[in-house]
């Protein structure tokens, strides 16, 4: 079962993402409200990905980034952002930062566990975890 920490400062944006990637994926998720406190979570928790709102009060979520990056227990999970600024000098400036990749909002709740993993390139989104079997005739 993929682990997936959402990182964001709105309550209503955590409780739908989080409630869209039980749902539709079946994957454990975590939540934080702010910056420092996802940064416990990560180095507590572990998480395959993290889910992190752009714009938050006190520390964005690039600052975030950048210091989740000189922490080594948790520098290599990858990074999704997720940001309504989809202006193109905002998107260079997020692609630079090294996040495995950009959202955007308004997201669909129905889609979202897609996209982080085609994102991700997570060949399985299945609720177990496990590969789709490939079938093979033996004759």
């Amino acid at each position: 079962m993929r682990r997936v920490l959402i990182i964001d400062d709105e309550d209503d944006i955590r409780e739908v993402a989080a409630l869209s990637l039980e749902a539709t994926a079946g994957w454990q998720i975590f939540t934080a409200e702010s910056g420092a406190r996802g940064i416990e979570v990560a180095i507590a928790q572990q998480p395959d990905a993290i889910l992190m709102d752009v714009m938050m009060p006190e520390v964005d979520g690039p600052s975030t980034f950048r210091e989740m990056q000189q922490i080594p227990s948790i520098a290599q999970i990858p990074v999704v952002l997720l940001t309504a600024k989809v202006q193109g000098v905002d998107k260079r400036r997020f692609a630079g930062l090294g996040v495995a990749a950009v959202l955007f909002k308004p997201f669909d709740p129905l889609t979202l566990a897609e996209q982080i993993a085609e994102a991700l390139h997570w060949t399985d989104n299945h609720p177990d975890g496990q590969k789709a079997a490939t079938s093979s005739t033996s004759q």
